[in-house]
């Protein structure tokens, strides 16, 4: 199972320290998906080597303009593992393009409807179900998440749009054990399978874009068996 976190400067802990937290959690990997005006320097494949888990270089691209957030989609496709696009005003953007990997916390500040479910769905955009306000919200705006949250599970299931789960940590402080989230997620109404599976999607996206942008494929049914790691600390 991975995480998808926000590491300093676009959170207060360092790479380094929510790896290690992650770790001791029980998780394989982190996703580190800072926003693209807060980038951060640091070497994955160390980190991950240190600490016995792989990180994942993500990015998290915010903007008003649909435009503008196409060419940072586009310039970072080939620089980032994992491509997410923050959510809200940028909801319909990012799931017409097969390129984002996440469009991320759909319904704070935005919407998802029938229409961008299924649009998702074809296009293999994950819909994150960020359970950060759950967690770390009162009164109102919980209960707003919550209801949020569940309608994004209804569109989920009906057009079987892939999906991400995350606590959406900007501290080693607001990780949570995979246990924890599972417990979390049953609160509100899902299964335990949903939410581990949104969980362990991190990864397989990992996995499936390391082997895109690697060398592994000649051609059509020839394939180079890779080496131990790609660079990343992978696993």
């Amino acid at each position: 199972m991975y995480e998808g976190v926000h590491a300093y400067p676009d959170g207060r802990a360092t790479a380094a320290r929510l790896a290690k937290t992650a770790a001791a959690f029980g998780y394989d990997g982190v996703v580190i998906r800072n926003h693209g005006d807060a980038q951060t320097e640091y070497d994955p494949g160390r980190i991950g080597e240190r600490y016995g888990i792989d990180v994942v270089r993500g990015i998290e691209i915010r903007s008003d303009d649909p435009g503008q957030a196409s060419g940072l989609v586009g310039n970072y496709r080939s620089k980032r593992t994992i491509v997410c696009v923050h959510g809200g005003s940028l909801n319909r953007f990012a799931v017409e393009q097969p390129a984002v990997d996440v469009l991320a916390h759909p319904m704070d500040g935005g919407d998802i409807n029938h229409v961008l479910a299924k649009t998702a769905a074809e296009n293999g955009v994950h819909l994150e179900f960020n359970l950060a306000r759950v967690l770390r919200a009162e009164g109102g705006e919980r209960v707003g998440a919550i209801k949020g949250l569940r309608k994004l599970r209804e569109l989920v299931e009906k057009y079987d749009a892939p999906y991400v789960v995350s606590a959406d940590a900007r501290s080693h402080l607001q990780l949570r054990a995979p246990r924890e989230l599972v417990a979390v997620g049953e609160t509100v109404g899902f299964e335990r399978e949903a939410i581990a599976s949104g969980l362990a999607a991190w990864g397989e996206l990992a996995d499936r874009n390391r082997t895109r942008r690697s060398d592994a494929v000649i051609e059509p049914g020839v394939r180079v068996e890779p080496r131990d790691g790609d660079g990343e600390g992978g696993r």
